[in-house]
């Protein structure tokens, strides 16, 4: 299996074409709560990203659906991929994993070599090439957790002895750059942007770890940033989804620090593992795929009481909730200086035309 990076050959195939629903024949299936597998995974396991994770809880899907037909089994990961992704008002990151998971079991199963295995017999065939796919799919997601540190060796190039970095969020591929350069000895600051509406305490975060290793942190909060510009070298974002054109979906707020940032002359640097980039071509702010509430127009201060508290109950009732500090963002290609992969550093455009070569 292959990253959004490789060349896996595979066909146009029937992703532009809803399939039909699983058959209900398969009843081990049907007891198969992907969305809590999502969960579970994410819970047990620090290093998983939610792409990861998606591609992880596929793989458990077809461990607990019996052996069928090729079409079949497209289905099945079809209809499960678009259960998950409903399941969250977020669902770009889970977007990259399941459609990154399904070329790649299309490419597998379509292939002229799969095909005439197919043809030739049975039921112990294909079951053989299923447990391939699942082998090979859990292979790609070790071997994915590792991008983490190998863009922390090419990205700390850009913390340079003396630097300010200015960074936000929680991104665990900013904090091993960080990290990484700084147990190489590198000297150097940080201008935190703290989130005012961020949850819980920082004592585990990149702030505290840093400050472990002796380097200095400044925290400001958002409306700050600008003032901080004259003594940043540069930015450092991370991103939940690296769209077609070379854009990053991230954080609530990137998009305003890469505005400013532009205007001061200040270069941008996303960093992001490649399974995070996305079959997604935004125009605008409004043509993510996440149900937030960030414009919220009322006239009456009592009609606004109102609608918070029936989403409060809706929250209880469903267990969805829409914290400020969960709300993202888009920042365009044009004010991306760089993004950093585990392929190395690219430029927004070159990132751009290898996806849309991948997903043509």
């Amino acid at each position: 299996m292959t990253s959004s990076t490789g060349k896996a050959p595979v066909a146009e195939s029937s992703l532009s074409t809803p399939p039909p629903e699983p058959s209900s024949s398969s009843n081990a299936t049907s007891n198969f709560d992907i969305t809590t597998t999502y969960h579970s995974l994410l819970a047990s396991d620090p290093l998983l990203t939610a792409p990861l994770a998606a591609i992880s809880a596929l793989i458990h899907l077809l461990i607990h659906s019996p052996p069928s037909t090729i079409s079949e089994t497209l289905s099945l990961l079809s209809h499960y991929s678009t259960a998950l992704k409903d399941s969250t008002r977020n669902p770009i990151g889970l977007s990259a994993g399941t459609d990154l998971f399904q070329r790649y079991v299309i490419g597998v199963l379509q292939s002229p070599q799969e095909g005439n295995n197919q043809n030739k017999n049975s039921n112990e065939d294909f079951k053989s090439m299923r447990n391939r796919l699942v082998d090979n799919g859990r292979l790609f997601v070790e071997n994915a957790k590792k991008s983490r540190d190998v863009i922390a060796q090419t990205a700390r190039q850009f913390v340079r002895e003396g630097n300010t970095v200015l960074t936000m969020g929680e991104s665990r591929v900013v904090r091993a750059v960080l990290n990484a350069a700084a147990d190489k000895g590198v000297r150097f600051r940080v201008v935190y942007v703290k989130n005012p509406a961020a949850k819980g305490t920082l004592k585990d975060g990149i702030v505290a770890q840093l400050r472990r290793k002796s380097i200095p942190v400044a925290m400001v909060g958002p409306s700050a940033v600008a003032y901080s510009l004259g003594k940043i070298t540069n930015i450092m974002i991370g991103a939940e989804g690296v769209v077609e054109n070379g854009g990053a979906v991230s954080r609530m707020g990137t998009f305003q620090i890469a505005v400013l940032a532009q205007s001061a002359g200040k270069p941008v640097y996303v960093v992001a593992e490649s399974h995070k980039f996305v079959r997604l071509y935004p125009l605008s702010q409004f043509d993510l795929p996440v149900r937030q509430t960030v414009l919220d127009f009322n006239e009456s201060s009592v009609g606004n009481e109102e609608n918070e508290a029936k989403d409060r109950r809706k929250e209880r009732d469903t267990g969805e909730t829409e914290a400020e500090d969960q709300a993202v963002d888009y920042t365009p290609p044009e004010l991306i200086t760089a993004l950093v992969t585990e392929a190395g550093v690219q430029t927004p455009s070159a990132i751009s035309e290898e996806m849309i070569k991948i997903w043509s």
